[in-house]
């Protein structure tokens, strides 16, 4: 029979063969308005902490930031836990990360350094990137997970479907031709 103690070293390894060190950059890919995008960090020995997230904004759109860290204690073995202390945005013209082109948008200090979320105003959009720092000061390091929602921009609306210019040819068609049916007095 297998022990406790071998159960939890067993665990603790697979985590580490799922994670990163101490800095990672995650590429999010294109962030879709309809869903928010979600991510997860994972610091996998105790000390400082640096993630990077990149993501593509859509043109024109509101967008909103939340990080939370995601404690969790594995009897008789250990635990993880983080205290997030910062969260910056970037804008990043020409989606190449760190060759002195990038532009902070935005920073905030995280006072508690539990949770923490901020929203962005319309924008350009295009390439993007968030950075996470903190401390992991669980025994075997910490998690978190974090989401990024976009909300279209308030009076600018979408360029219409083709569909939609024909429903309105269509539906004015037919008015015409109920107005040339009737009979004039």
């Amino acid at each position: 029979m297998v022990s406790s103690f071998y159960k939890n070293i067993a665990f603790v390894l697979m985590l580490a063969g799922a994670a990163g060190a101490n800095a990672t950059v995650t590429n999010l890919g294109n962030v879709n308005p309809a869903v928010p995008t979600t991510f997860t960090g994972r610091v996998l020995s105790p000390g400082p902490f640096n993630d990077v997230f990149s993501f593509i904004l859509p043109p024109n759109s509101g967008s909103g930031y939340s990080v939370l860290n995601f404690p969790l204690s594995i009897p008789g073995a250990g635990n993880f836990n983080t205290v997030i202390s910062s969260i910056s945005l970037y804008s990043n013209a020409d989606g190449i990360l760190f060759n002195g082109d990038d532009a902070n948008v935005s920073s905030f200090l995280i006072p508690g350094g539990n949770t923490f979320s901020f929203s962005w105003a319309p924008s350009l959009g295009g390439s993007m990137y968030i950075s996470i720092s903190g401390i992991a000061n669980g025994s075997f390091g910490g998690l978190y997970s974090g989401s990024i929602s976009v909300s279209p921009s308030i009076g600018i609306s979408p360029i219409p479907e083709p569909e939609t210019y024909a429903m309105l040819l269509a539906g004015l068609g037919m008015i015409g031709a109920i107005i040339r049916r009737k009979p004039r007095a």
